[in-house]
């Protein structure tokens, strides 16, 4: 264990975390979970150490439960739990590999803990606009509109405060991700020593467009667009901390 570096990726649900976990596991030196038979091969449903995300709201809510936040004084960080995590992962890692990735979106609010238990981390966080992520997140969370706005403020607002402690940590969009591929995989080898080759994946670009669309409708809805007005009267100041805007697409 102590001979190998941990990737960790973060990010909310529909932020494009598979997309970036698949271009990584690609790279010789790097394997991913493989074969869990889980969605998306999430480290969070192939473990027992602690509670994945749907035990707390799932999408679009477990950032608002406190108990699912973990940091590096969480009672469940010892000697025993992480033999145990890591001896759950490997069953799905290709341990001659030195360089070991895994991804689940509640990463987003466990960074503290996760270098607690793996010391030899990099992090890797993904944020995606709120619009896409959130309206792209409705039909999977049983939640309004300005509650996934919400969530998305709050995840991001415990990332940056989070990140103060931590080591080896970077954020890249999603958007920047699409149209400047080359660029944030160069930036991606410098940050992991590692060199990192174009993906075979095919980039598509122009996804975030649908959901601006759905949005520019609501607003426009005599039926919608009074409560699209108070989504961005109440949350567009703090969208734009984090470089977007609910206004400006």
């Amino acid at each position: 264990m102590q001979e190998k570096k941990f990737i960790f990726i973060s990010g909310l649900h529909r932020s494009g975390t598979s997309l970036l976990y698949k271009i990584l596991k690609e790279q010789d030196d790097i394997s991913g979970l493989s074969k869990t038979n889980e969605l998306e091969d999430e480290g969070q449903h192939v473990q027992t150490v602690y509670k994945p995300a749907y035990e707390y709201g799932g999408v679009g809510k477990f950032g608002f439960n406190i108990k699912a936040r973990l940091d590096e004084n969480s009672e469940l960080v010892n000697e025993i739990n992480r033999e145990k995590l890591f001896n759950e992962w490997s069953r799905f890692w290709d341990l001659e590999k030195n360089i070991l990735l895994e991804k689940s979106p509640p990463n987003i609010i466990r960074t503290r803990f996760l270098q607690k238990m793996f010391p030899n981390s990099y992090f890797i966080n993904i944020t995606r606009h709120p619009i896409a992520t959130s309206i792209a997140s409705k039909k999977w969370s049983k939640t309004s509109l300005d509650e996934l706005f919400s969530h998305w403020i709050k995840c991001h607002e415990i990332l940056n405060e989070d990140k103060k402690m931590i080591r080896n940590i970077v954020n890249i969009k999603y958007e920047d991700l699409i149209n400047n591929n080359k660029e944030i995989l160069a930036q991606l080898s410098e940050f992991l020593n590692l060199n990192i080759k174009p993906s075979k994946i095919e980039i598509r670009k122009g996804i975030n467009d649908k959901y601006f669309k759905i949005w520019i409708k609501k607003s426009k809805s005599i039926f919608t667009k009074y409560r699209i007005s108070k989504i961005i009267k109440k949350h567009n100041s703090d969208v734009e901390k984090f470089d977007y805007s609910l206004i400006k697409l």
